[in-house]
């Protein structure tokens, strides 16, 4: 840079010093400038400001070479600090910022992005102990996509959450065995399939393709990345000189800043922010030892399900069994996508046509609607006429921007009511924007029902956006002004939330009429089991090959009863019937209720897991009439816990599917309460959100599977719940008298009755097969 001024050397009054370039009265060029405490820069300075490239030296050791910009460390630059750690990258502001090397004192070394100080995108971390993964952070732990190596050759490839394997993954061992499933917060839970050593193994490119796709498409290259450095150093080099003509006064001690850089550079050891081992239980183990030892195991897998880490179920299938398993589910899975009414509307590439419309759409919307004025909604806010319209061609215009699909009209319908909806719901507008429009996208979703319609997910879960068929959206626009007043009046209501109704017409005359509901399963906890619950046994069931660890389940594959704490149950069934009663008003029928379970494992299945064991003792443990008896004993769950409610150690946020107040628990002297989960989380209870419940099962042991071992017949589980499928009217014309008349030949038989006798039949079936009162 050029220098500027005279050079003079320069005395304050507080003891710091100054020798070299002078404009006026403030440093300005080459110069350095000692403080009275000891620390020392030499460098670059525009208007008093150090600017440019320069060394600071605290008085620790430590010492910063490299950009700086305002008297921030800026640009490209090394930090060593006074006990060797080194980070070497990009800074703003002081915080290390985009690409960057850290050393950490400890020998750990992470080579990836970060932003502001913090761990934040594709990265890789190497442990000094031998551990390495490569993959996504986020806010400084590991968060996303990612494969982590240890030291003895066992590999985990898949999702993880703050740290802990959450979500699909395959785990290689070492030796050969393979395991494909699912963990939530780092334990394996839920459903999947072990292939031992010499076993005919997938392959695992159909299962990557299928991960990337749920992580948003991301690729991981670290690797890429840092071959840009010696770029991105030029590049920042470059943008601080040019912007280095900017002027502005300031003060000259800025030992404030830059010193707290080295004071504040204390790491705690990265490995405590991950689990860097796997948690495979001892009776896991041994399972794996004994099936390794079995002869003639080459074509056998293991279909297995796990609760908390502990093994619940296993499965000896043949390799030939398993891939038509998921052959059949694949083909039923494809069978219900042919079924969509929008399959030909864009073609091949409809999918991704259809997601980018929409998010143009609603980002317009919603970036229009926001900055006026709140105010009570009018009669004329509701309704057909009630709209934004606006046109979208391929190459922008005026108001909107170009893209890359194909020319669209966009509609938004009633977007003052469902601005206000989403106000009342304690949703920021910006963070729908950006949960929905974000640059990860939406995620397509198979349908779980008979409709044909087109399921999206946003990108962290919290939205569901569904196809409507014109006459379902003509029932949701009739019904908005008495479902604004309900929703408004009964903070509890368990009835969908509805966030925005929109409409794509494409150049031709196609149409695309859409809903944007809250997702009632963005939980904290991992769903085990759906059901969608009608209070009918008319086909209501799923037939055993259809079953994945995704599939909504019926009445009918319900074999659990659920007891709850007395005033829960009461609160519920008072909401149900407020909410029934609404749907009744609105001539409204077949619609259920959509019900998430999660397991919580007994401590009695925990314990089996502390000591190495075979199946063989497990199933003599659960058979017999002496040990059914002492597992009478042990069977007791002790997994949950409800304690009173305090508003600092529960997150209060609401949700997307939570609203309303704390619930009150009888058991605890009528007082709002929170659900302590035992070394997981402590959570608020509200009606269909973290609702505890102790669930029994009979298990008919002639119709058990030999192969198929149930450990367990009472244990804790965590109900979500919520009204759906409300968008189907009442219709006159249908036989009536004659689905009135099957009600006397089975009581839960119910097709198309009228409304209030559906509410009936609903409620009761409820009360007396689903939560029933405990005596």
């Amino acid at each position: 840079m050029e220098d500027g001024g005279s050079f003079e050397e320069k005395l304050f009054s507080n003891g710091d010093v100054y020798v070299g370039k002078i404009k006026g009265i403030l440093p300005h060029g080459n110069g350095k400038y000692t403080w009275s405490d000891g620390t020392v820069y030499e460098g670059d300075w525009v208007d008093g400001k150090m600017t440019g490239k320069g060394l600071i030296i605290f008085p620790s050791g430590a010492k910063y070479e490299g950009e700086f910009s305002g008297g921030f460390l800026h640009g490209y630059g090394t930090l060593t600090t006074s006990n060797a750690g080194v980070y070497r990258g990009g800074w703003r502001m002081n915080a290390e910022h985009g690409i960057g090397r850290k050393e950490y004192p400890n020998s750990d070394v992470y080579e990836g992005l970060w932003r502001e100080g913090i761990r934040e995108g594709s990265g890789r971390y190497s442990w000094n102990n031998g551990n390495i993964y490569v993959g996504n952070w986020k806010n400084g732990t590991i968060n996303g996509r990612g494969v982590m190596k240890w030291p003895n050759g066992d590999i985990f490839d898949g999702s993880w959450l703050n740290g802990h394997r959450h979500g699909s993954g395959v785990y290689r061992f070492a030796d050969g065995e393979l395991y494909i499933g699912t963990w939530s917060k780092g334990l394996k839970d839920g459903k999947g399939t072990f292939y031992p050593t010499g076993s005919k193994q997938p392959s695992l490119k159909k299962w990557c393709s299928s991960l990337n796709s749920e992580n948003n498409g991301l690729v991981l290259n670290t690797e890429k990345h840092m071959a840009q450095k010696s770029k991105v150093k030029r590049s920042l080099s470059e943008k601080i000189s040019r912007s280095s003509s900017s002027k502005s006064s300031h003060n000259l001690s800025h030992r404030s800043r830059t010193s707290s850089l080295d004071s504040s550079w204390g790491v705690q050891d990265p490995a405590g922010d991950c689990i860097c081992h796997d948690s495979l239980t001892k009776s896991s183990q041994s399972f794996k030892e004994a099936q390794s030892d079995a002869p003639g195991n080459s074509t056998k897998v293991y279909e297995r399900e796990y609760m908390q880490g502990v093994l619940i179920m296993e499965r000896v299938r043949s390799y030939s069994e398993v891939s038509h398993t998921n052959k059949q589910q694949n083909k039923f899975s494809v069978k219900q996508v042919k079924k969509s009414t929008c399959i030909d509307i864009f073609g091949g590439r409809r999918s991704h046509f259809l997601k980018l419309n929409l998010q143009l759409g609603i980002r317009y919307t919603v970036g229009k609607i926001t900055p006026v004025p709140a105010r009570d909604v009018r009669s004329s806010d509701f309704g057909e006429r009630a709209r934004i319209r606006m046109y979208f061609p391929k190459e922008g215009s005026q108001l909107t921007p170009p893209h890359s699909s194909i020319d669209f009209y966009w509609k938004d319908y009633c977007p003052m009511v469902f601005r206000n909806l989403r106000e009342m719901f304690k949703l920021d507008a910006a963070e729908y924007m950006m949960s929905i429009c974000g640059d990860c996208g939406l995620r397509d979703i198979s349908s779980p029902g008979k409709s044909g319609s087109i399921f999206f997910l946003s990108q962290d879960d919290r939205f569901v956006i569904k196809t409507l068929k014109k006459s379902e959206l003509k029932v949701l626009l009739n019904m908005l002004p008495k479902y604004y007043y309900h929703v408004g009046h009964h903070e509890n209501t368990l009835i969908t939330k509805f966030f925005g109704v929109h409409r794509i017409k494409l150049r031709g005359g196609k149409k695309v009429r859409f809903v944007v509901m809250g997702n009632m399963f963005c939980t904290e906890l991992h769903i085990h089991r759906r059901y969608d619950l009608k209070g009918s046994s008319h086909g209501r069931f799923t037939e055993k090959d259809k079953i994945s660890s995704h599939t909504t389940l019926k009445d009918l594959d319900l074999k659990y009863e659920f007891h709850m704490d007395k005033k829960l149950r009461e609160s519920l069934f008072k909401q149900i019937s407020l909410d029934c009663t609404f749907l009744e008003s609105q001539h409204i029928i077949d619609y259920s209720l959509l019900l998430g379970l999660h397991f919580r494992a007994p401590e009695n299945l925990r314990a089996l897991a502390e000591y190495p064991g075979s199946l063989q003792q497990q199933d003599s443990l659960s058979s017999g009439e002496d040990s059914v008896k002492e597992g009478d004993e042990l069977i007791l769950p002790k997994g949950l816990l409800l304690v009173a409610h305090e508003p600092g150690s529960v997150n209060t946020a609401p949700g997307p599917h939570i609203r309303g107040n704390t619930l009150r628990a009888y058991s605890i002297g009528d007082k709002e309460v929170d659900l302590l989960l035992p070394g997981t989380a402590r959570l608020r209870v509200q009606l269909g959100v973290n609702m505890p419940a102790q669930a029994t099962r009979k298990v008919q042991k002639d119709k058990v599977e030999a192969s198929e071992i149930e450990l367990f017949e009472v244990y804790d589980v965590v109900l979500y719940m919520g009204v759906i499928d409300i968008l189907q009217e009442y219709n006159a014309r249908k036989k009536i008298e004659h689905n009135i008349k099957s009600l006397q030949f089975d009581p839960m038989t119910i097709s198309v009755v009228e409304p209030k006798l559906y509410a009936e039949r609903f409620i009761n079936f409820l009360d007396k097969k689903v939560f029933p009162e405990t005596p």
